[in-house]
């Protein structure tokens, strides 16, 4: 076996280890309680390995409600150290699926551009957020001019490149919600 084919298998040896451990893991899922925070985190169309595991970690960190998955079928756990068992996953084949019932619970969603939209440093972000991350390289699956009750937020940047990483904004706004609607456990 020669580099590139070699480099293929590997990778595809990788990707079905990483659905195995999903498999063993989305049972646990399925007992998983809200977090102490209404926030809910929408993935549309993440690639299945590295980013959607940090998100559930950060996301378990920061007490997230859930988070909705959009056209993913499957996704490696283990960047997550094993938060996947502890924030909800709901599962929708259509962005509009979970923008539907989103908006239904009277949800205030959010998209996050670099150089578009409100900050996040001056925003007033509602207890129900809903923070939407697309695809690592293509963005959000969606035209947001087709979906109304989405606003705009972004991440104030100061480098050249105007890009983080999604897990990283991810982590960054929940910081932020966290400031604002913290919960402070008293006993």
């Amino acid at each position: 076996m020669s580099g590139p084919h070699k480099i293929r298998q590997m990778m595809k040896n990788e990707r079905e280890m990483a659905r195995r451990r999903f498999r063993r893991q989305k049972n646990k899922n399925l007992l998983a309680k809200p977090g102490a925070h209404e926030c809910v985190i929408v993935l549309d169309h993440l690639k299945p390995t590295y980013n959607i595991g940090k998100i559930f970690r950060s996301s378990e960190a920061f007490g997230v409600k859930e988070i909705h998955l959009v056209d993913i079928e499957f996704f490696d756990p283990a960047p997550g150290m094993g938060a996947f068992k502890w924030v909800p996953a709901k599962f929708h084949n259509t962005f509009l699926s979970s923008y539907t019932d989103l908006v239904n619970l009277d949800y205030t969603l959010y998209i996050l551009e670099p150089g578009i939209g409100e900050s996040i440093s001056t925003a007033q972000l509602p207890s129900k957020s809903a923070f939407i991350f697309g695809h690592e390289e293509y963005g959000i699956s969606f035209e947001p001019e087709l979906f109304p009750k989405i606003k705009r937020l972004t991440i104030p940047q100061f480098g050249k490149s105007q890009s983080l990483n999604v897990s990283v904004a991810a982590s960054i706004i929940l910081y932020e919600y966290s400031k604002q609607h913290g919960k402070i456990d008293k006993s």
